[in-house]
């Protein structure tokens, strides 16, 4: 019991924030309740399917082909797949990490991952296209420019400040589950 209750500490603090929320200003209270279970249901339609498209690329796509294509390697192609895929993803943040999960697993090179997970945050195709509607093409260009120039020294800096040791944790974690 002590385990269980270990692992949902957050979300037990959360709950018990919210509660008392509710005791002290009723209106806060239940706008929070109201706003967690939109949250809520909004996740439960958007995880069941990226799991789903998550065991089809676990099962047919193999371990060489992602290494061949994005692996240690793979030099600035595998840079380009990463960037593309993520760039052409849909879905909030949350849903990149299950699918950076399977890409460790797959043996991608971490370069790689963080360049997918910088991509999804910052340059999807749907916002670039608002963008340039709204706000003009030079400044989507400058920004997208700007966004892809700071994944990229980003995914750098954070691979090469990892230990060997650090990588090989990740990989191993990511394998075992």
């Amino acid at each position: 019991m002590k385990k269980i209750l270990l692992r949902y500490k957050v979300f037990l603090l959360f709950l018990s924030v919210n509660l008392i929320l509710l005791f002290v200003t009723p209106n806060t209270g239940r706008l929070a309740f109201e706003i967690t279970k939109d949250n809520l249901l909004q996740m439960l339609l958007i995880i069941p399917p990226i799991f789903i498209l998550l065991g089809l690329l676990d099962v047919w796509v193999g371990r060489e082909t992602m290494i061949k294509y994005m692996g240690d390697k793979s030099g600035i192609k595998g840079g380009v797949i990463a960037f593309i895929i993520g760039s052409a993803a849909a879905g909030p943040l949350y849903a990149a990490f299950p699918v950076a999960w399977i890409f460790l697993k797959k043996g991608v090179k971490l370069t790689n991952i963080f360049i997918f997970i910088g991509a999804w945050a910052t340059t999807k195709l749907p916002i670039l296209l608002f963008e340039a509607s709204n706000m003009g093409l030079n400044y989507m260009l400058l920004r997208l420019f700007c966004n892809i120039i700071g994944v990229i020294v980003i995914a750098v800096t954070l691979e090469a400040t990892m230990s060997e040791k650090e990588k090989d944790a990740m990989y191993k974690r990511a394998r075992a589950l």
